[in-house]
């Protein structure tokens, strides 16, 4: 106010008390925390909208003055920071929320030799397009499940899946709805047999796994098909008739 004073109420006046977020000398910018809406002038009072930087994804609670975009971690995309790019999975860990999708390229044989490829595939022995109740009373457990996460450990793939129904288990097989634990071949997922993506939903049928994994171990002869509604009334048709079915091998 004394340089405004001095220059003949001319020019050297600081604004005190910038309002509806603003800041600098003559309230001419927005503080610390939040950007500039450019298609309100800078008088408004929503002129300055808050960062609202994700509080996992961002690397800081400050954005972008102009644009509004968010300091985000590494895989993290998303003006905010809230959405993992192309490419990446979500993590448990705050500090890499977004980690890169393993690639199962090339696998060896465990007796050596070349690298395995998609060449020596072959044809997948289940057709999993088609369900009918042959194939449903051949398998052990039935149940629609959603990919949430996945792992690779060794020679196996672990996904972790969220049971959201049961349509048949036997005594040997304590499948329940909840989060539980998918284990396949690094080889049947590079043959794409079963073919799953994160994210979606499956109607998965299978048989008891002999080497006691923890969770649910699926193969070639798994029927993995990705879930649609409709087929809840089919799955209880089947569930009727499993009295019917008769015990029998692959």
């Amino acid at each position: 106010m004394e340089l405004y004073k001095l220059s003949g109420r001319v020019s050297g006046g600081v604004c005190l008390k910038c309002r509806h977020n603003t800041a600098g000398r003559h309230c001419h910018y927005c503080k610390e925390g939040f950007y500039r809406d450019s298609t309100k002038p800078i008088t408004h009072r929503k002129a300055c909208k808050a960062c609202d930087c994700h509080p996992v994804g961002a690397s800081g609670k400050t954005c972008n003055q102009t644009t509004g975009q968010c300091p985000c971690k590494d895989g993290v995309i998303g003006i905010m920071c809230n959405r993992c790019a192309k490419g990446y999975q979500q993590s448990r860990s705050p500090i890499a929320p977004c980690v890169k999708v393993p690639e199962p390229a090339s696998i060896r044989p465990s007796g050596g030799g070349s690298e395995y490829t998609g060449q020596s595939c072959g044809k997948c022995r289940v057709n999993s397009r088609r369900l009918k109740l042959r194939k449903y009373c051949r398998r052990d457990y039935a149940l629609v499940a959603r990919v949430i996460n996945k792992e690779v450990l060794g020679e196996y793939t672990r996904f972790d899946i969220q049971v959201a129904n049961v349509y048949k288990r036997s005594r040997a097989v304590r499948v329940r709805r909840g989060g539980d634990q998918l284990w396949v071949r690094n080889q049947d997922l590079v043959c794409k047999c079963p073919k799953i993506k994160m994210g979606k939903e499956y109607l998965i049928l299978g048989r008891t796994d002999r080497k006691q994994r923890p969770g649910l171990v699926i193969n070639r002869r798994s029927i993995v098909i990705e879930w649609r509604n409709d087929w809840q009334l089919r799955m209880r048709r089947f569930m009727k008739k499993a009295a019917k079915c008769r015990p029998s091998r692959y």
